[in-house]
């Protein structure tokens, strides 16, 4: 009897190794590796490849969902045959998005499938009507069955199928549920699915508490699209970013807002953003980000008080936190704004999460407008990042960012020496470092 072939995966990076070791020789992770079987090699001849040239561009055109952020972000909709991985952190709101997705379709007179394997059908249903969503003739399976789930595809082959959540559907001959191998099979089952049959589907996975994705790191490449699920519970503002799409750009980013009846788009965030800023009190200042292509103006709050603590506390909530403590030894060695006995505590306000250093001048001007006291100007608006030497440097599409500065209104920016001309409507400041910033505020 021919014995059995056997591999070991590391759940981190996806990459074999021949044994089992205690850390993955490619990645270096810990423990990581986890023995599988190999699938005999198919029946048949080797396949032949084609020419490029001779294949069809046609077919593949994305399925507007009806909800217009959602839309934008996806590039179009939803593409038949794609498999799409909604993550975020539990209570966010991922199956209310993807319960008023399938409702939207199904209202329109697509074949939906949703797969429950976490909630009851009791609890969808009063879910759905709290939220008002037109469930029409969506079919609904509660189960955590993967067998049972997939054979109710196969069978009925919708055009639209939601799983909540991959992480709870399991197949008893593979162990618990949750495991690598049971997350690994509910994946390929399902992607296998939406090649066989057209399927556009989509999966719901939750994040660890380091907010990365649960599961092994496999499961993010056998997806086509993958788009993280972000926002504060305790904020309105919810934020999807497509961080891989292989059917358009990644990076491209749609709001809600979580309301009474659900999810709810935000068509102009900034304006959103900004409808409950207090203009004239010191700390405040207005940044233009890029999410994807699309330009955000988002409020940078600072507070500093002297601390009564042996260590002062810096806190830092939507921005990193390695930046705010770069910015203030820039401060104290380049600007001289001495905060070193000071509790610091800096925000992107909105709940919104900001990681690229573009704010770093603004975050800058807001710890220094804090520490003089001293309001920035109204119709301000700063971009640039910030360097070692205190010196400001050039920011990506920054013509973009203050088209929309001046469509809310804004008259002028606070930018890099070398920035290109401003765009109509607003006028550019030019700042060499972050000491003269500073001086434009006094």
């Amino acid at each position: 009897m021919a014995r059995e072939r056997t591999t070991h995966r590391c759940e981190q990076c996806g990459s074999h190794a021949p044994r089992w070791t205690g850390r993955c020789p490619h990645c270096g992770a810990w423990n990581a590796l986890r023995e599988e079987r190999l699938s005999p090699p198919p029946p048949g001849g080797m396949p032949e490849p084609v020419v490029l040239a001779a294949v069809g561009a046609q077919g593949g055109d994305p399925r507007p969902t009806g909800i217009g952020e959602l839309d934008r972000a996806l590039g179009g909709g939803l593409v038949p045959g794609s498999v799409t991985l909604v993550a975020g952190e539990p209570g966010i709101g991922k199956s209310t998005l993807l319960l008023q997705v399938a409702a939207a379709l199904a209202a329109a007179g697509a074949r939906v499938l949703l797969v429950s394997a976490e909630e009851s059908a009791e609890q969808i249903r009063r879910r759905a009507d709290r939220i008002g969503a037109p469930v029409g003739q969506m079919s609904l399976l509660a189960t955590t069955s993967l067998t049972g789930a997939a054979a109710a595809v196969a069978h009925h082959r919708p055009e639209l199928v939601v799983v909540d959540s991959v992480q709870t559907l399991a197949d008893p001959a593979l162990g618990a549920a949750g495991s690598v191998a049971q997350v690994r099979a509910c994946a390929e089952a399902f992607v296998a699915l939406a090649k066989q049959h057209d399927i556009a589907t989509l999966l719901v996975g939750h994040v660890t508490k380091e907010g990365t994705l649960a599961g092994p790191r496999v499961l993010e490449h056998l997806v086509d699209t993958v788009c993280s699920f972000e926002g504060d519970r305790h904020h309105a503002v919810r934020v999807l970013a497509v961080v891989k799409h292989r059917f358009g750009p990644s990076g491209e980013l749609g709001v809600f807002a979580m309301g009474e009846r659900g999810l709810e788009s935000v068509a102009d965030a900034s304006a959103y953003m900004l409808a409950d800023r207090r203009p004239g009190a010191p700390g405040t200042i207005v940044a233009p980000v890029l999410e994807g292509r699309r330009p955000l103006l988002v409020e940078i709050q600072a507070l500093v008080a002297r601390s009564v603590l042996g260590t002062p506390r810096r806190v830092a909530q939507g921005i990193v936190p390695g930046r705010l403590a770069l910015l203030l030894a820039v401060l104290e060695r380049h600007a001289g704004c001495a905060l070193g006995t000071m509790d610091v505590f800096a925000s992107a306000v909105g709940g919104v999460r900001v990681h690229e250093p573009a704010t770093d001048l603004a975050v800058g001007c807001a710890l220094a407008s804090a520490a003089l006291g001293i309001a920035v100007p109204d119709d301000l608006v700063a971009c640039g990042e910030v360097g070692l030497g205190g010196e400001v440097r050039q920011v990506a599409h920054l013509e973009r960012r203050l088209a929309e500065a001046a469509r809310r209104g804004f008259r002028r920016a606070l930018v890099p020496c070398g920035a290109p001309t401003a765009p109509a409507g607003i006028e550019a400041v030019r700042v060499g470092d972050l000491a003269e910033a500073v001086a434009t505020l006094r």
